[in-house]
C-alpha cells in the first residue's frame, strides 16, 4: 500500500510514510515519529539496521521533537556537530545526517525522518518532497483520528 488516502489505520500510515520517506529522499533509513504530549513516540522505521523503533524519548530530547516543537524541517547534514543531537543514541548506530519533518501544521502531531550512513546536506529537493509527503500523512491522520495507535497502548491526543 503506498497511498495515504487509502490508509484506514496509524499503523497504515507509519506503514506507507516509512517506505516513501526512503524511497523519495535516497536514504539509508526512514521513521515515522508519533508525538505523545511530552514525548516522542518512535513507531515504525524502515532502516539498513534497527534505529529506536518502539522506543520513547523525551520531546526536549530528540530532534523529532524539535522539529514538532519548531514546526519546521531539522536538517542536520552532520550529527557530531549539532547540539540538537543527543549522540550517545546515534552514535552507536549507523546514521551520521539527517532530515526531520513535522507532521500537521500549526502544531504537529507526528514526524518524519529520513537518515543518512554518511554527511549529507538534504537537498531542497529533498526537504520539499519529505514535506510533501507529510502533508498527505497529516491529512491521513486528520481523517482517521489519533486514537488508532495499536502499537501504543499509551498514546493520549492531548
Amino acid at each position: 500500500m503506498t497511498n495515504l488516502t487509502a490508509a484506514q489505520t496509524l499503523a497504515d500510515v507509519g506503514d506507507i510514510v516509512r517506505v516513501e520517506a526512503r524511497r523519495v529522499t535516497g536514504a539509508q533509513g526512514a521513521t515515522f515519529v508519533l508525538r505523545e504530549q511530552d514525548r516522542c513516540f518512535y513507531a515504525d522505521e524502515d532502516a539498513i539496521a534497527p534505529l529506536w523503533k518502539g522506543q520513547r524519548f523525551p520531546i526536549t530530547a530528540c530532534i523529532s521533537g524539535w522539529a514538532m516543537l519548531h514546526d519546521e524541517p531539522a536538517v542536520v547534514p552532520n550529527i557530531e556537530l549539532d547540539e540538537r543531537i543527543p549522540l550517545e543514541a546515534y552514535m552507536p548506530t549507523f546514521v551520521r545526517s539527517l532530515l526531520m519533518v513535522p507532521v500537521g501544521s500549526p502544531t504537529p502531531v507526528a514526524a518524519i525522518g529520513a537518515y543518512w550512513s554518511r554527511n549529507h546536506r538534504a537537498t531542497q529537493r529533498q526537504i520539499d518532497d519529505l514535506q510533501a509527503l507529510a502533508g498527505r500523512a497529516a491529512d491521513a491522520i486528520r481523517r482517521i483520528g489519533l486514537a488508532d495507535a495499536p502499537w501504543a497502548p499509551t498514546f493520549t491526543n492531548g
